[in-house]
């Protein structure tokens, strides 16, 4: 191979074979290489709950009550295709969301409107319950972050946002903006008949057919039961205090302080699992063209 024909080569699969959106350097990739976002993603989903008009979105378009884990797996894949993905592949993740979508409509529970589920608000209320949930939970688990990381990490996930469709300067991209953002949203939130059945199913959903057999021949499941439910007690404590109290629960500063225990001790525990065991394939994978991309590059 000439020196021509190889160093185009090399600009070639750099540009294919590229870090991503977000790369190994951003604080996108150290926030979500904690193992604890499992309980951040319950959080986000219970907090999503809230908000009628986007509820209403999901239940009448998704398959989540027959197929919780199903779905869970895929918005995970989402995630981190888009995260740890190449720029391709997160850009092809997010056309194919955005096609699904595109034919997507429900009925407003209230008026009785149809409308679209790619809504810029209703697009935007998911992405922020989402990112925020990511990051706190994150902090108060024991991830140290600065305020300026803190901000880089909203401003960061703008790209993410955009690849659902939205206006990247449309969506909160500080600390100080996502705050202003929940204090504008708060009125249209509530509790509704269909928030309330996903929170149970949240909190106590279907076991996947291989864990069901042994239930259904009588066998205990105590364990995994009762380790799930811990999981998703500690998401709905770690809501915000008014999230928390239209769950019916109290929004006292002792269960924010007992949640932040609890989290903290799930981290360490976490943190004791081989790393080949508690990160997934795609991390891994953008792990290794990181070490490849970031090497020293190829001679002339």
């Amino acid at each position: 191979m000439t020196g021509e024909v190889c160093r185009a080569w090399h600009s070639w699969a750099v540009k294919s074979d590229d870090l991503g959106l977000f790369g190994p350097g951003s604080v996108t990739w150290k926030v979500h290489e904690e193992p604890i976002l499992i309980v951040a993603g319950l959080r986000s989903l219970y907090l999503q709950a809230l908000h009628p008009r986007a509820m209403a979105g999901v239940a009448q378009n998704s398959d989540y009550r027959t197929d919780a884990w199903g779905r869970l797996v895929r918005t995970a894949t989402y995630v981190a295709t888009t995260i740890y993905g190449t720029t391709a592949e997160a850009e092809a993740a997010g056309a194919r969301l955005r096609r699904l979508h595109d034919r997507m409509r429900a009925t407003d529970p209230n008026t009785g409107e149809e409308f679209r589920i790619d809504e810029p608000d209703l697009l935007r209320w998911v992405h922020v319950a989402e990112v925020e949930s990511f990051l706190s939970t994150a902090r108060r688990a024991g991830l140290r972050l600065t305020d300026d990381e803190v901000d880089g990490y909203y401003t960061e996930q703008r790209r993410s946002a955009a690849l659902v469709g939205l206006d990247p300067d449309s969506v909160p991209g500080t600390a100080e903006e996502v705050a202003e953002y929940y204090r504008a949203v708060r009125p249209e939130l509530r509790m509704t008949r269909e928030a309330a059945e996903t929170a149970l199913l949240l909190t106590a959903p279907p076991l996947p057919w291989k864990l069901s057999l042994p239930a259904r021949l009588g066998l205990s499941l105590g364990p995994p039961r009762w380790a799930y439910l811990g999981i998703a007690g500690t998401a709905l404590a770690l809501l915000p205090a008014w999230a928390r109290r239209m769950y019916g629960g109290l929004g006292l500063p002792t269960t924010a302080l007992s949640a932040d225990l609890t989290v903290r001790a799930l981290r360490l525990a976490l943190g004791t699992v081989p790393r080949r065991y508690r990160e997934g394939p795609i991390l891994q994978a953008a792990r290794q063209r990181a070490e490849r991309l970031t090497a020293t590059p190829l001679a002339g």
